[in-house]
């Protein structure tokens, strides 16, 4: 082979590479793009510049959060006196022949108990569950500050499992009241309170959810759950933010065991509030009501309907003569809307007429027999509970 002959090899060879790589190239651009990773991820943006601690750091410390809650929250002792039921045996004739009727007068005895409250007022009002002074005959109120004071009923809510009393002393501590009514999952809640009876404790945990219903405690329900630690003697205390504000008031825990498991439950202020400014302002509370029973729209309630999800609640019976029934109310009415807040369940809308004062105008949106329907209805006073 000559030096033509090479040079003319080379050529051919070098246009036959460059061919294959326009090829390629067509085929397969992302070859040729130098560090191109694998697998694209989404980047969190930098909040600092290198070198530069992050400036959304959590606290090291809730001790200003405790100071600012803590001096507010009492330990609650409760006394009554009981008289235990006669022994069948005191009536064997045998018996009472031998011994006669010196065993037969019953012997009262105290018995005691103990939970956990919040002033909420400087006036002396403190707030905190119902069981915890339920049958009481004398209701002690010991402050963080060592002064004590006996504590007066202003009044009860069963169906929410909350108390207000009213305490007589100068210069009481108080307690913030969050103004944010709906919590976030995964806020920082502190709980604090007099669990066993061993003083005033202070746990940590977060909000694990909200809006807890279903659960057999209490009539209304709107629980806020949190895995702060809540023992027996919490009842009635502060659940607390971040901030030392009060979020909830500690009612229950569920547990198997009778001690905390990471399940606790507290009423939210939103509803605490408007259950204490009633009960301080009149003695009890009023709610709104309808004169309806309400199911929950299950999957096939929801297809037989032609609606896209579950959202919403079937009207299962109407009260005659109620406030439901006299605006034109049916069953088999469902309805998605309550004063144009979507329907979640039965149990939420029924909570929120309730939260209304009887007299009060509500409107219902929905559907019948599949056509848009809408009624205003003017709420009725709900029955006392039994």
């Amino acid at each position: 082979m000559n030096i033509r002959d090479t040079v003319s090899f080379f050529l051919q060879a070098a246009t036959v590479g460059i061919v294959a790589a326009f090829l390629l190239l067509l085929i397969k651009p992302d070859w040729f793009e130098a560090g191109k990773p694998v697998i694209e991820v989404r980047e969190a943006p930098s909040h600092s510049a290198p070198g530069v601690a992050p400036t959304m750091t959590a606290p090291v410390s809730y001790a200003d959060a405790v100071a600012r809650a803590a001096p507010a929250v009492v330990n609650i002792y409760t006394s009554k006196v009981i008289t235990r039921r006669r022994h069948p045996l005191l009536d064997d004739p045998l018996f009472r022949y031998f011994f006669g009727d010196q065993l037969d007068t019953p012997s009262p005895q105290t018995q005691t108990s103990l939970g956990s409250g919040v002033i909420v007022s400087p006036q002396g009002y403190v707030l905190t569950n119902n069981h915890v002074i339920a049958g009481a005959d004398e209701i002690q109120v010991l402050l963080q500050d060592g002064r004590s004071s006996r504590a007066t009923v202003v009044g009860v809510d069963k169906d929410t499992d909350l108390a207000v009393l009213r305490i007589k002393l100068d210069k009481l501590p108080t307690i913030a009241i969050s103004a944010v009514e709906n919590q976030r999952v995964g806020d920082v809640a502190l709980a604090i309170g007099n669990p066993f009876g061993v003083g005033q404790t202070v746990t940590l945990g977060i909000i694990s959810a909200t809006g807890r219903t279903h659960l057999g405690i209490n009539r209304y329900e709107d629980f806020i759950q949190t895995d702060a630690a809540i023992n027996p003697g919490n009842s009635g205390g502060a659940l607390i933010n971040a901030y030392g504000e009060l979020i909830g008031i500690n009612t229950a825990i569920f547990s198997q065991s009778g001690g905390s498991q990471g399940i606790g439950f507290a009423i939210p202020t939103h509803l605490a509030s408007n259950v204490m400014k009633q009960i301080i302002e009149s003695g009890h509370v009023e709610r709104g009501w309808l004169g309806i029973e309400a199911q929950d729209l299950t999957p096939q309630l929801a297809e037989t309907f032609n609606l896209e999800g579950t959202r919403g609640m079937l009207i299962a019976g109407v009260l005659r003569g109620g406030p439901a029934d006299r605006a034109g109310l049916r069953p088999g009415d469902v309805l998605t809307r309550v004063d144009g807040r979507p329907v979640e369940n039965a149990h939420a809308a029924v909570s929120q007429i309730a939260q209304s004062l009887p007299g009060t105008q509500v409107t219902l949106e929905g559907l019948r027999d599949g056509a848009p329907l809408k009624i205003s209805v003017v709420t009725g006073r709900r029955p006392a509970s039994r």
